[in-house]
């Protein structure tokens, strides 16, 4: 799936669609039509997978109203019902489906949901539990290295390698929005260097297409970034968010980068061949005086 010259670009809806159904098939239209190969969704079990501290502490949501955080991911959240619904309006829009669980209830979900991958977050690496469930599923896995050290890496790594068909390994800033003097694009040679059997990509917080295909043009083969049909709704992720339109650049970009990136030896082009006989004097005295 990760192993071609096509650039593997995954939509990330998240939790853009703030509990409603009908939003989140219109993050799936949105994500086919731009082009990309999958949309990826966000999937928890609140009471698992937010840790307890955090159950009572209140915040801003999207509805205009102060709630526990708790609450807050018990709104937000999609019922299973309504996934299976997203995911037949996936096959409908010709686009596969995708999400991250961030617990074992949520990732036995996704599984049975049929997603073609699993997607482990930043926040889930080191969820080494959480890990080695979701190696079971012998599925291929993205997986984001956000707030992550070398040795993190390696032990989530060292759960998966010998079970999933395939892995992807994304570098990331987990900052929202991440500035770009904090990206460190160079992280992509070095983590080609530290996996070399591994597909290395990229997954982005960060405002702008700019960087992101920077990425691609050193060589990232999977790209992760969040859409939303608005940057201005209310929501933790919209505001660093790609609209459909610039999602939809964004992929005409990175296929205009395929095309251009060709081979890496040097002859004279088939195209050439006409500019040759337009361009180049091929007269045996180069155009040099003579003599009487």
């Amino acid at each position: 799936m990760f192993q071609s010259e096509h650039t593997f670009v995954i939509a990330e809806a998240g939790i853009n669609h703030n509990g409603d159904l009908d939003l989140a098939k219109r993050l799936v239209d949105a994500a086919a039509d731009a082009g990309c190969d999958a949309v990826k969704f966000q999937k928890r079990t609140p009471h698992m997978s937010l840790p307890p501290h955090l159950w009572n502490q209140e915040r801003d949501t999207p509805w205009g109203v102060r709630m526990t955080y708790l609450a807050y991911r018990q709104r937000i959240e999609l019922e299973s019902t309504d996934y299976y619904r997203i995911v037949d309006h996936c096959k409908n829009a010709g686009i596969l489906f995708s999400a991250s669980p961030w617990d074992i209830n949520a990732a036995d979900t996704v599984f049975n949901l049929g997603a073609t991958f699993i997607k482990i977050a930043s926040a889930s690496v080191t969820n080494l539990e959480l890990v080695e469930h979701i190696a079971s599923f012998k599925l291929p896995v993205v997986m984001s290295t956000g707030m992550c050290s070398p040795l993190d890496i390696n032990k989530a790594v060292g759960l998966l390698e010998h079970h999933v068909p395939e892995l992807a390994l994304l570098v990331c800033t987990s900052s929202y929005p991440a500035q770009p003097g904090t990206l460190n694009l160079n992280r992509l040679h070095r983590m080609k260097l530290m996996f070399p059997e591994f597909v290395i990509g990229y997954s982005g917080h960060e405002a702008g297409l700019w960087t992101t295909l920077c990425a691609v043009a050193m060589g990232a083969k999977v790209i992760e970034r969040h859409i939303t049909l608005d940057r201005t709704m209310k929501g933790s992720d919209q505001s660093m968010s790609i609209e459909p339109a610039g999602f939809k650049k964004l992929v005409s970009e990175i296929r205009t980068f395929e095309q251009a990136r060709g081979f890496d030896y040097i002859h004279v082009l088939d195209c050439e061949q006409e500019s040759i006989k337009r361009l180049r004097n091929t007269s045996p005295f180069n155009g040099a005086s003579q003599e009487a």
